[in-house]
């Protein structure tokens, strides 16, 4: 045998070894820097237990601006990903345009975007959306996240980031054979239900959502405790009359036996209503009885109101055209807008947070570990109640020097063991089984409760993410979302809003202003190289065969 016949053998057996072998064994190498296409140890865990056909649906394809066809490329790729970890994953990329009436009836609100081409600017509209269909289930996903980002760039930046998040959250919201259950407490004059319909309403398709009411704590409080212990969280808005032994024994018995809880704390009573009617109102402590409650899981909600020159707008007459009044907006100190921490995933990338005549937090020594999730800026001033609180002080210009109180803690994430407050003290009844230290358990304690009111435009709930007044937008619900799924999280989902990604983004202005120069240098130029190159080659030629 030939020594070629020999050498097309051994070619042809490796071809055949190096086949079998990748049928049987498959690897993908993610050679980006910031490793993007690299899935999360939680989302291939859940993957696992995706045992039939998951068919993803995205409403990503035709036509729309350049800059979200990036935002189409990198799904693509992201839902490979997905596919190649599991056969049971099947996706597919839609024009929206022919069904745009049935989308908007499922709820896919479509986005509106500012699109710059050749230095004009124009409307266009998307549905950047994405429905998962499983086991006669949907769930839909937002591709991109109403944000109060102050560029398109930045908010495409934030989508491409979150979309390891969007999906896992979505499979792992429809792979759930039971939704989570949240009580919405009443009774000690929470706030009501039109003014919570905004946050509500973002959390009732992954939820599920009831109103618990601790007015039968009095004749039946072994009963009122063992039916709130059926709820994961406990939600408390803005409570403003006072719990009594029994009630908070029933919420401290809730706690230690691992409920979850989310306070929303005022203890100042501030009526707004007089405040514009009037241009004064009286602000001064209100007494909710739970200073012992909160001073066992070592947190102090004060009575001090804080001002901070880091504030939202409010609307202000300032005069009449004819029979027009005329508004403008200006800084109210005691709204203070506060930025997140910018290390944790329920407060990372969430735009600021406006809070509304509140107090500051004081952490208390012990074991329970604490976590600021909202602090104030360093140009603060404390103001003690009871105070009057003028509407004509907005017109005086603020002394910096007035302002040295430092930043303040306005909401802070409790983890750990969770002492009961009754422990060593009389009961208020004789309930079974009672505990007096929880196992592992959180909770999150902000001390403002308007944090989660929406306001009221023509009789119906306006939106939480925006004023109503301004159109200026902030990130109170994003951030009572991601404190909801922080606390009800069992996978270590909410870990994945921490993805950061480098995103280059095309400078269109600057493009637009150099258009002439790189039409230039990507045509005429080539142009004139190959007439000089063809030129001189033909002037060699003649030079050597004239000879």
């Amino acid at each position: 045998m030939s020594k070629k016949v020999k050498n097309s053998i051994l070619v042809l057996a490796g071809l055949l070894v190096l086949n079998f072998v990748s049928n049987r064994i498959y690897k993908r190498f993610d050679v980006t820097a910031d490793k993007r296409y690299t899935l999360s140890n939680v989302t291939s865990e859940m993957l696992n237990n995706v045992d039939e056909p998951l068919v993803i649906n995205v409403y990503l394809e035709g036509e729309f601006p350049s800059e979200f066809k990036r935002l189409q490329l990198e799904t693509r790729q992201f839902l490979n990903e997905l596919k190649a970890l599991n056969n049971n994953i099947y996706f597919r990329f839609i024009n929206p345009d022919d069904k745009r009436d049935k989308l908007y009836r499922k709820g896919m609100i479509p986005s509106q975007l500012t699109v710059e081409e050749d230095g004009k600017l124009s409307e266009a509209i998307i549905f950047p959306w994405a429905e998962i269909l499983y086991q006669n289930k949907i769930e839909l996903i937002s591709l991109l996240p109403d944000t109060a980002f102050k560029t398109q760039e930045a908010q495409l930046q934030n989508a491409i980031e979150k979309l390891e998040f969007s999906f896992a959250n979505g499979i792992s919201s429809i792979l759930k054979s039971q939704k989570p259950s949240i009580a919405v407490l009443s009774g000690n004059g929470e706030l009501a239900d039109i003014y919570l319909h905004s946050f509500l309403t973002a959390i009732k398709d992954k939820y599920r959502l009831a109103k618990f009411t601790l007015d039968s704590v009095q004749k039946k409080p072994q009963k009122t405790l063992n039916n709130l212990k059926k709820y994961d969280l406990a939600f408390i808005a803005k409570p403003t009359e006072r719990f009594s032994e029994e009630e908070k024994f029933v919420l401290d018995q809730y706690i230690t036996n691992g409920g979850k809880s989310i306070w929303m704390v005022d203890n100042n009573f501030s009526d707004t209503d007089s405040l514009y009617n009037e241009g004064k109102m009286m602000a001064f402590p209100r007494d909710l009885n739970l200073t012992d409650l909160l001073f066992s899981y070592q947190v102090r909600v004060n009575n001090k109101l804080v001002q901070d020159l880091y504030s939202a707008k409010i609307p202000l007459a300032t005069g009449n055209v004819g029979n027009q009044a005329q508004f403008q907006h200006l800084n109210w100190f005691y709204n203070p807008l506060v930025n997140g921490n910018p290390n944790h995933p329920i407060t990372k990338n969430v735009p600021p947070v406006r809070f509304e005549f509140t107090t500051q937090i004081d952490i208390l020594k012990g074991n329970i570990k604490k976590t600021p999730l909202l602090v104030s800026s360093e140009l603060t001033r404390k103001v003690g109640t009871p105070a009057f609180v003028e509407l004509s002080s907005i017109a005086k210009e603020p002394k910096q020097e007035d302002y040295t109180s430092g930043p303040q803690l306005f909401a802070v994430l409790l983890e750990g063991k969770f002492p009961s407050a009754y422990k060593n003290r009389t009961k208020p009844f004789n309930a079974k089984n009672y505990t007096d230290l929880s196992s592992d358990n959180k909770m999150i304690l902000i001390s403002d409760g308007d944090v989660a009111k929406n306001q009221i435009l023509k009789g119906k709930p306006y939106d939480l993410a925006r004023d109503k007044w301004t159109g200026d937008s902030y990130g109170n619900k994003e951030f009572l979302l991601n404190a909801v799924d922080y606390l009800l999280d069992d996978t270590g989902l909410i870990s994945l809003r921490n993805k950061t990604l480098q995103i280059n983004l095309l400078d269109k202005q600057k493009a637009y202003a150099e258009k002439k120069y790189w039409q230039i240098l990507n045509i005429v130029l080539p142009l004139v190289l190959l007439a000089i190159f063809g030129f001189g080659f033909n002037h060699l030629r003649k030079r050597k065969y004239s000879k």
